[in-house]
């Protein structure tokens, strides 16, 4: 019998790759998408690895431009141009960032774009190839938010270790020497002398008694994670309620109040919080506003969030001061405190609110003219808008 292994003919049969077995072999790649583009830069090629990471069909997205995966972000600083003109310069252009799918869902990718050429050098397109590398990107970013925690609390128990070796023990060395005093000459002294001391003990109770407040709540934004209970709630009602238990202190030094938030204008926070929030950053500009002054609450509506402005026309702050206001040390927390009359920690307490709600603050003033503190609240579940890393990449490209 013939050996068919040894028949030559058989030995010079060579098979020649089709268009099809190249479209089976990319379409194989399912974490992987695969599409070209015309010279126009609109798609002309999807594979199905590029339905499953964007969740567009073919023919949903066959002559649709280049430009709807990336973001609104990047589209706003043209980024999908950037990566053409990089590709046709260098022959290749590659990127790490969001992408955003049909269903407005981010992910982050690894992509590659380069010129897609033809047998005579004519420019046929671009070929994109890209990978879905989100799960790892979350997992960076939940190590780098490990390590920020850490640096936080860590900072936050020199901080608190601080306050408990000096703002707390000097109202109580107040009310320990004070009492001291008044037990061994209380028999001889003048009864307006008497009374001048038991001033500075009530005082000095009613100081740590405040700072012990502070620190509860302080410890209620990094420990007490169970008690927060974001809802969609209106602004007024608490902007008012907030007035009106300062309304005493306001007149005493004639200073006046104007709520200018629509009555409808909704965000969605922990009241409990939001509560602090007003209380805080409107204590604040009562104790540095000038008899006569005015204190202007406002707000208005950015993308899915709501700026609420609180505005004085208090002494101001010095640029210096403005760039350590929500990072004090340890030094400067019992400084702000004295000089500040508790502003140092109370704005500590704000941030943590606001972040804890998916919001931030910032601050702008002129020594001498007013401040106005700027904070944001969103105004929808911010859980449900994306990740907190997607938000962190959004708020960065902004």
């Amino acid at each position: 019998m013939e050996n068919k292994s040894d028949n030559p003919t058989m030995l010079k049969y060579k098979y020649t790759p089709t268009a099809e077995f190249y479209s089976q072999i990319i379409d194989s790649l399912q974490d992987y998408s695969i599409f070209t583009l015309d010279t126009a830069f609109n798609i002309n090629s999807w594979s199905s690895g590029s339905t499953k990471i964007f969740g567009y069909e073919t023919d949903e997205v066959i002559g649709q431009p280049f430009d709807i995966i990336f973001t609104e972000e990047d589209l706003n600083i043209g980024i999908h141009k950037k990566e053409i003109e990089t590709a046709l310069k260098e022959g290749r252009a590659t990127d790490n960032r969001w992408h955003i799918g049909k269903d407005k869902s981010l992910f982050f990718a690894y992509g590659v774009v380069f010129p897609l050429i033809g047998a005579e050098g004519e420019m046929l397109g671009f070929v994109k190839i890209l990978r879905d590398l989100t799960e790892r990107k979350k997992s960076e970013e939940t190590i780098k938010k490990y390590i920020k925690e850490l640096e936080e609390l860590n900072t936050h128990k020199d901080s608190v270790l601080a306050i408990l070796s000096h703002d707390l023990r000097s109202p109580l060395s107040t009310i320990l020497g004070t009492t001291d005093y008044l037990k061994e000459y209380h028999r001889s002294m003048a009864h307006d002398e008497i009374q001048e001391m038991l001033d500075i003990i009530h005082n000095a109770s009613k100081d740590e008694l405040n700072m012990l407040d502070y620190l509860l709540e302080w410890a209620r934004i990094k420990y007490a994670s169970g008690v927060f209970s974001p809802t969609k709630l209106k602004l007024t009602p608490y902007i008012t309620k907030v007035i009106e238990s300062f309304k005493g202190t306001a007149s005493k030094n004639t200073i006046n109040f104007h709520q200018e938030v629509e009555e409808e204008t909704t965000v969605f926070a922990d009241d409990k919080m939001l509560i602090s929030i007003f209380q805080n950053i409107v204590s604040n500009a009562i104790k540095h506003s000038k008899k006569g002054g005015t204190i202007t609450v406002s707000a208005k509506r950015k993308d899915d969030k709501i700026v609420v402005e609180v505005k004085d026309t208090g002494a101001g702050m010095t640029k210096e001061i403005l760039k350590n206001l929500f990072t004090p040390k340890m030094k400067t927390l019992s400084e702000a405190r004295k000089k500040n009359k508790g502003a140092g920690i109370g704005l500590l307490l704000v941030k943590g609110f606001l972040e804890k709600n998916g919001g931030e603050i910032w601050v702008e003033s002129i020594k001498g003219e007013g401040s106005s503190f700027y904070f944001t609240l969103p105004t929808e579940n911010f859980n449900k808008m994306g990740s907190e890393d997607e938000i962190l990449v959004k708020k960065q490209s902004a």
